[in-house]
């Protein structure tokens, strides 16, 4: 049986330019208290969730194809921003995050801290290694408010390192770059492209996330086969389909089949990770699959979910994407942030910050590797009545598909496979 091993790496970095105006802004920044942040969490992924889903209609709207992303590290790199921000700047990057506001603000920090210390909990030797971590990259002299420094480097554990933009800005890159090569296993070698900082750069931040599991119900490589998956009601493509019988939690209704499939766990921690497959049951079902998901629908699925025997066909597949995300929060609400109105004086005490870019990487791979030979013995008796064949779950047309942090419900990858020969 070989083992099925799956990589998710994702990097974020926000750019953060000085512009030519200086008018000080009002104090508006945030006060942290961590006392019942610990209980605030599902507060927080409720949030996180229905952004993720908000930015999933956005971006599978933009293009036809296959779509990967990592909203819990969105979320992560935004929070950070949004400590950073005041005025009409924060009240559009809470409504378009769906961050709390008011009194709750003061929570939402260390409920994010305790969020990362509970995924990066997960890993498990030989099973599953997740890592998620962040860090900035700041103008050396330049005056940040020390409040902000410290929530950041406090709550989001990200170092901040000294670098000038003015004289050493390819160095600066090059160093960035290193720290998400590290991070993600050298998997993401040029996450900031030639030219991408300059003399007028002051803060770089960054958020990466790397994955890799094994399949806690392993596939075996020799039940691999060429089969046809539709990318359209008429048009099939050739892909190595997986498949195997086994216990696994699902629900159908007449639109849809939804199967969860864990990765390898120890008996005190039992599903940590689970890949949800959201299947339209007709081939041509996605678009009003996506119209129809929402954050309430998707927890009443989930819900739903009951173990059973079934048949699974799932292919390999691998996909990366890259995005620039300014346009698509602009039109989700948040542009106070991009322009010269943005108001991140929680920052530096001054409104000379704004965000000039928003870029996003992400990559995916689901691969067999390695051999092994197993045998079984059954001894079969009669039955009084004929048994109901086991439900099939076909994953032979547009799917789509997240793996979710169980502990916390977090969402902490996205996406959709359109065509699974598209790399």
């Amino acid at each position: 049986m070989q083992k099925m091993t799956i990589h998710w790496i994702l990097i974020f970095a926000s750019l953060f330019l000085i512009l030519n105006h200086s008018v000080r802004a009002g104090e508006e920044c945030p006060v942290v208290e961590d006392n019942t942040a610990y209980g605030f969490i599902p507060t927080v992924v409720r949030g996180n969730t229905a952004f993720a889903l908000d930015l999933y209609a956005r971006l599978s709207k933009e293009g036809n194809g296959n779509l990967f992303f990592s909203p819990y590290s969105i979320s992560t790199a935004l929070a950070m921003t949004y400590a950073g921000a005041a005025g009409e700047t924060g009240e559009q990057m809470s409504q378009v995050l769906h961050f709390p506001e008011n009194q709750a603000q003061a929570k939402l920090h260390p409920a994010f801290s305790h969020l990362q210390d509970q995924v990066n909990e997960v890993n498990q030797e030989g099973k599953i290694e997740l890592r998620t971590a962040n860090a900035l990259w700041v103008q050396r002299g330049y005056p940040f408010k020390a409040n902000f420094k410290g929530l950041v480097g406090n709550y989001y554990k990200a170092p901040l390192n000294q670098a000038d933009f003015a004289t050493e800005a390819e160095e600066t890159r090059q160093d960035i770059n290193l720290w998400v090569e590290t991070i993600t296993h050298d998997k993401i070698i040029e996450l900031l492209g030639a030219g991408s900082l300059d003399s007028l750069s002051r803060l770089v931040l960054v958020n990466a996330i790397y994955f890799k599991g094994n399949w806690a119900s392993q596939f075996e490589s020799d039940d691999t086969h060429d089969a046809p998956f539709w990318v359209n009601q008429k048009q099939p493509v050739t892909v190595p389909m997986m498949n195997q019988e086994h216990s696994f939690k699902y629900m159908a209704n007449y639109d849809i089949q939804i199967l969860e499939l864990p990765y390898a766990h120890t008996a005190s921690d039992a599903n940590s990770i689970s890949m949800i497959i959201i299947l339209p049951k007709q081939r041509g079902g996605l678009p009003e699959l996506e119209r129809s998901l929402s954050a309430w629908q998707l927890k009443d699925w989930l819900s739903r979910l009951r173990l059973r025997n079934i048949k699974v066909f799932l292919p390999k597949f691998k996909t990366s994407t890259s995005f620039e995300l300014s346009g698509t929060l602009k039109k989700m609400g948040m542009l106070a942030a991009f322009n010269e109105n943005a108001d991140f004086s929680c920052i530096d005490g001054t409104r000379n910050l704004s965000i000039t870019s928003v870029v996003h990487q992400a990559f995916v791979d689901v691969n067999e590797e390695g051999s092994e030979a197993a045998a079984a013995t059954g001894v079969v008796f009669g039955v009084r009545s004929m048994a109901f064949a086991p439900p099939t779950f076909r994953a032979d047309h547009p799917f789509i598909f997240l793996i979710r942090h169980n502990l916390s419900g977090s969402i902490l990858f996205m996406g959709r496979i359109v065509d699974p020969s598209e790399s």
